[in-house]
């Protein structure tokens, strides 16, 4: 296979959440199923995209008409099985009238079952019966090629991956930097040797990086503001520097970015990351005089969502030079 099973377990309690997911070779919508809620009267109607077979919706939740505010701390979740002995999620708690229409993208099925599930109910769809099941193991000796496609171009998974810090696209990509070095299955010890080898070609010595799965998605990974910074100059003189800043969230248009700094719409490409007690920037600013500027700013305190002003305040500063 092309990725080894297994890895960094999920980062928090919030097994379901879609930033948990972890890497797949057969990665299928990003490991999730889309949950649509829509108030009707007493009533929350709830409706889930795409619908792999045999997995079944218990929607339990009342309406409530409290604000709508963090309207998903009311909904309550739980994945087990019908008494078909099919696959099911259970939603009951509230949900606030106030909030309308919202989408929840949630992980409730493993990326097998997500893969089986959609693959039977697609094959029926087309006219086709199927009576197999579901079985994990390695691709047998001898096993004949179906059917192959290519991955979008690079640019364009990285421009998907910063535009909306997508964790499993970065991871993703993390463990094809292993596979392309020659480790089939690749695993992210083999993606972190690469790493730590193209930074080696260039001379760049972090001593304090620590890579834990690729990903912004973690506790112990580590890199000071000023490598960070070394970093972004080197990308900056890089052939393939248009693709990389293009893929940062432009301030004010797209991203992460799209609902800051509307008074400097378009003049920063700034990646952001944010975790509970982490909030932090990292980009290439265009300042008055037309040079640009990189800017780091990164800081870890139980305040640090708090932080986001005084990162606006020096992106704004920086454009004023």
């Amino acid at each position: 296979g092309l990725f080894a099973p297994g890895g960094s377990a999920p980062f928090d309690e919030n097994r379901l959440r879609a930033y948990n997911v972890a890497p797949d070779a057969l990665l299928l919508n990003f490991g999730t199923l889309r949950f649509d809620f829509a108030p009707a009267r007493d009533t929350v109607g709830v409706r889930f995209e795409p619908q792999p077979e045999d997995f079944a919706l218990s929607n339990r939740l009342s309406l409530s008409q409290a604000p709508c505010g963090e309207w998903k701390d009311g909904v309550r979740i739980e994945r087990g099985e019908s008494a078909a002995g099919t696959n099911e999620v259970v939603l009951s708690g509230t949900y606030p009238a106030a909030c309308g229409e919202k989408t929840w993208n949630l992980a409730v099925l493993d990326s097998p079952q997500l893969v089986f599930g959609i693959f039977r109910s697609l094959w029926r769809e087309l006219g086709g019966s199927f009576a197999g099941r579901l079985r994990e193991a390695p691709v047998p000796e001898g096993a004949r090629l179906l059917a192959e496609t290519e991955s979008p171009p690079l640019a364009q998974i990285i421009r998907d991956i910063n535009k909306w810090s997508n964790n499993v696209m970065a991871r993703q990509l993390y463990l094809t930097l292993g596979a392309q070095a020659g480790a089939r299955p690749a695993r992210e010890a083999d993606a972190e040797a690469a790493l730590r080898a193209w930074l080696a070609r260039r001379n760049l010595d972090f001593p304090e990086l620590a890579i834990e799965n690729g990903a912004g998605l973690s506790r112990r990974a580590r890199l000071s503001a000023a490598s960070t910074a070394r970093l972004m100059q080197v990308a900056w003189s890089g052939a393939l520097m248009p693709e990389f800043v293009a893929s940062l969230p432009l301030t004010a248009v797209d991203g992460t970015m799209r609902k800051r700094l509307k008074d400097s719409a378009g003049r920063a490409h700034v990646k952001t990351g944010t975790l509970d007690g982490v909030k932090t920037v990292a980009g290439y600013v265009l300042g008055r005089s037309g040079r640009r500027w990189i800017v780091v700013f990164f800081i870890r305190h139980a305040d640090g969502p708090a932080a986001r002003a005084a990162q606006d305040a020096l992106i704004e500063w920086v454009q004023r030079q």
